[in-house]
């Protein structure tokens, strides 16, 4: 699998490696879109983008042919005078209940095409997309698992795998939406996608940040570490600050924040790599490899000898176990994820509870679509703290729709650098 890793500040660009095959105004890499020719300006949001209960069952886009034999776009004949093009998508085979391996999912080719237009006579508006790039979120793990009383609704066996994506109009009958417009929302895991509720999507205006910052720093992850940290852990100056996962597309931002507000901040990541990254690169304040520490709790106690503040939970398991034993009295604890116990059929449970009661913890699970009232200034914050150099952004990129399963697969073994992220399309 081709990999990419990003990291870039203002002021320690990167060389972009996904260059245009061709002038292309909407293109953050063009001639035409230079850093010193443009201020950006970051839209608000128009309806929910990322998944929620109230946008649209989970805000997902309802795309056409989900229903059809190969859960992908409808392959209807095309008019004369439309362009066609092939369509290759990634599928759910069934529903699982470990693990996600590459094989619980297919790239179909079938060798159809589809018309580059939206299909005449419908109902309601809709938005016909080229998907530029994809993202690889824990959160779709549930959903491949036949469970119909989450947040979020599972995916179809057969159907399209869909995600948070951000990809370029190829026609609209929406009023709000030009061929040509740039939007992020959730689509499909394929090159091209008929959305059908083009409510949810939002418009990027192009700027100095790259687009696919707006599926991380800008986007779900972005946000989820800033209503973690700011709106569920209530941070005072001078907390100690612990963040597990903390290279991921959330802890390396919840970590940049706590030092921002003035706490003192430690990450935990699984390889040697990582925890250089954080401490070089993020700016924490140390930081540690869990798998070489045979005493979790041991560990814990010798980076915060006077006891944690907050905890940002992204794993669960012994880790959380530990650090229960470790929280200050009053200590809050913000539960994003539990990626340790994705795979598991049988989850570990948690064994020093009690402290909640002894110590008078608040611990809070959270989802990031209950504050989309905060989302306009998120934007407007995170923008300022990456254009002022204040906060980095590391992400891992894989070229090409063949290797999006291996790259959502990756995740839960640790194997990204950063947020994931899949170039579908190059221009």
């Amino acid at each position: 699998m081709q990999n990419v890793q990003r990291a870039s500040t203002p002021h320690d660009r990167p060389i972009q490696l996904l260059l245009p095959t061709r002038r292309d105004p909407f293109h953050p890499l063009s001639p035409a879109h230079s850093r010193t020719e443009h201020t950006a300006h970051l839209p608000k949001p128009l309806r929910a983008p990322f998944p929620s209960a109230e946008n649209g069952k989970a805000g997902k886009a309802n795309l056409a042919g989900l229903d059809s034999p190969d859960g992908g776009m409808e392959q209807a004949e095309p008019p004369a005078a439309a362009a066609v093009a092939r369509n290759r998508k990634v599928v759910l085979r069934e529903y699982i209940s470990r693990a996600p391996r590459e094989d619980d999912m297919a790239l179909v080719d079938d060798g159809g095409t589809v018309a580059l237009r939206v299909p005449p006579g419908g109902a309601d508006p809709a938005v016909l997309v080229k998907n530029l790039y994809l993202s690889c979120d824990p959160y779709m793990r549930g959903r491949m698992r036949d469970f119909h009383h989450s947040y979020i609704p599972p995916f179809k066996p057969g159907s399209v795998i869909q995600g948070l994506g951000v990809a370029r109009v190829v026609d609209s009958t929406h009023p709000g939406f030009s061929a040509g417009d740039i939007v992020s929302g959730m689509t499909g895991w394929e090159e091209y996608s008929l959305i059908d509720k083009p409510g949810q999507l939002n418009k990027i205006q192009q700027s100095d940040i790259p687009l696919s910052y707006h599926l991380g720093l800008l986007g779900m992850p972005g946000f989820t570490a800033y209503v973690g940290f700011y709106e569920v852990c209530s941070p005072k100056k001078g907390d100690f600050v612990f963040v597990s996962a903390a290279s991921g597309a959330v802890g390396q931002i919840v970590g940049q924040l706590a030092k921002l507000h003035g706490c003192y901040v430690v990450g935990s990541a699984g390889t040697n790599q990582k925890v250089e990254l954080l401490k070089d690169k993020f700016g924490f304040d140390a930081a540690f490899n869990y798998k070489e520490e045979p005493d979790l709790m041991a560990a814990l106690k010798r980076y915060f000898p006077e006891g944690i503040d907050i905890y940002f939970e992204n794993v669960g398991g012994p880790m959380l176990d530990a650090v229960l034993l470790n929280m200050r009295t009053h200590g809050r604890i913000a539960v994003c994820g539990m990626i340790s116990q994705h795979g598991m059929t049988d989850p570990v449970g948690i064994h020093n509870l009690f402290c909640l009661v002894s110590k008078r913890i608040r611990m809070q699970g959270f989802i990031q679509s209950d504050y989309l009232h905060l989302f306009p200034k998120f934007l407007d914050d995170m923008a300022k703290h990456y254009r002022d150099g204040k906060i980095v952004y590391v992400e891992d990129m894989s070229i090409g729709l063949e290797n999006a399963a291996a790259a959502f697969v990756g995740l839960f073994s640790g194997k990204n650098v950063g947020k994931q992220v899949v170039c579908v399309s190059q221009e």
